[in-house]
């Protein structure tokens, strides 16, 4: 059974994002030691366009092999005219209203959100498969995540968009690591407690 991993960046009180879903304040703390950390640990949770932009775009993929990422998080690639952000995986996208895909390489999941997620994580593999955002998708499938690597960045937001957006449900999870970055970054992997 392959894992299904929410990878997410986060302020410290828990919001992937303002209101409106933006981050963007985050990057600047992706200075060269976090990077490094990226590249050699998680290289396939870095864009295809970043990974070329930044030279190792022959990376080869070390956690993951599989992307699902909600509508939204898909947008913001299509609105910068990319159709396929991580084509060194493959990519699903959780969404009723696209229709078509605009990529060969982007499958949509349309209907049963949860059934074609437990499809993915029986299929035979070593690598496993990221869960890169949104809110409401990670809430959807909280009950499904086996792993959380959580990138703290040192913001607070005050409100904004939660890692999961769903009703209050407690869910424990195990602490397996915590690894610190100069920059004030923490990187926490916990695992499901099941």
């Amino acid at each position: 059974m392959r894992k299904l991993t929410y990878f997410v960046a986060c302020s410290i009180d828990g919001f992937i994002g303002d209101p409106n879903g933006d981050a963007s304040s985050m990057m600047r703390y992706v200075n060269e030691e976090f990077l490094e950390f990226l590249k050699t640990q998680y290289p396939e949770t870095v864009s295809a366009e970043g990974r070329a932009a930044l030279n190792f775009h022959d990376a080869e993929n070390q956690q993951f092999d599989t992307v699902i990422q909600g509508r939204g998080s898909y947008q913001v690639g299509l609105d910068a005219g990319t159709t396929s952000p991580y084509g060194h995986l493959r990519e699903y996208v959780a969404s009723r209203s696209l229709g078509t895909s605009p990529d060969p390489n982007v499958h949509l999941i349309t209907g049963d959100l949860v059934g074609a997620v437990r499809a993915l994580k029986a299929e035979d593999g070593d690598l496993g498969i990221w869960l890169c955002g949104g809110s409401q998708l990670a809430g959807q499938l909280l009950d499904e995540v086996d792993e959380l690597v959580i990138k703290t960045y040192p913001q607070v937001y005050g409100k904004g968009m939660p890692m999961f957006g769903t009703d209050f449900a407690v869910t424990d999870f195990t602490l397996d690591s915590v690894r610190t970055f100069d920059n004030g970054v923490l990187v926490r992997k916990y695992s499901r407690a099941r």
